[in-house]
C-alpha cells in the first residue's frame, strides 16, 4: 500500500495526535505522518513527536513569514493531507489558496451544532440527550466544511463538562481514524 503523507497540526495535549500516530503505524492505514506543526512550544502533544521521532515545528500561521515556512515544510515532506487535531487557531484563506492538498478537522460536536469553542457547556445548557464529534473537511468558514463522518454518545443527567469531554474524546480517537480510512477507500 502506498501511503499518503500527512502533517498533524496541534496546540495542546495531542491525544488525537497520539491516536493518529498509532493508527499510522499499521500496515494498511492510508497515511504516514511526516511532520507535526504546533502553534505553541508549550503544547504537551509535542512529547509524542519526540517519542515517535517525528519532525516537528513551532509555527504560528498568523504571520506571513510563518505561513510561508509552514508551506515550505509541507512541500519538503510531500504532504497531501493536513489533520487538525486540537489546533486552536483559525487557518486563513491564504493557507487554503497556497496549500495544494486536503485539510480535515475533528470537532467535539455534531456539526452544524455548536461550532467554535465552549461546546460541552453549550450541550449541557441545551439539555441535549445526544452529542458526539464530527470529522470534516476544512474550508475558510469556521467548522463549516463537508462532513466525512460523525459519531454519537449519550449525555447523562449527571454529566459535567469534564465527564462529557472525556466521553467524546474516546470516540474522537476512533472517528478520526475511520474518517481517514473512508477518505482513501
Amino acid at each position: 500500500m502506498v501511503k499518503k503523507n500527512a502533517c498533524v497540526f496541534i496546540s495542546g495535549t495531542g491525544t488525537n495526535l497520539k491516536a493518529l500516530i498509532k493508527n499510522s503505524r499499521e500496515y494498511n492505514f492510508p497515511i504516514n505522518i511526516k511532520c507535526i506543526i504546533s502553534s505553541t512550544k508549550k503544547a504537551s502533544g509535542l512529547n509524542y513527536a519526540k517519542k515517535y521521532k517525528i519532525p516537528y515545528y513551532i509555527l504560528n500561521l498568523n504571520s506571513q513569514l510563518n505561513l510561508e515556512m509552514t508551506l515550505l515544510k509541507l512541500k519538503e515532506n510531500k504532504v497531501s493531507l493536513v489533520c487538525l487535531a486540537g489546533y486552536m487557531k483559525i487557518l486563513k484563506k491564504n493557507f487554503f489558496i497556497k496549500f495544494n492538498g486536503t485539510v480535515i478537522n475533528i470537532h467535539p460536536s455534531l456539526l452544524p451544532k455548536y461550532k467554535g469553542l465552549g461546546t460541552f457547556k453549550r450541550v449541557l445548557e441545551s439539555k441535549d440527550k445526544i452529542t458526539g464529534c464530527t470529522v470534516h473537511y476544512v474550508n475558510d468558514k469556521l467548522d463549516s466544511g463537508k462532513k466525512i463522518l460523525q459519531k454519537k454518545v449519550f449525555v447523562n443527567l449527571n454529566d459535567s463538562e469534564k465527564t462529557l469531554k472525556a466521553k467524546v474524546k474516546q470516540i474522537e480517537y476512533k472517528a478520526y481514524a475511520e474518517a481517514v480510512i473512508r477518505m482513501y477507500k
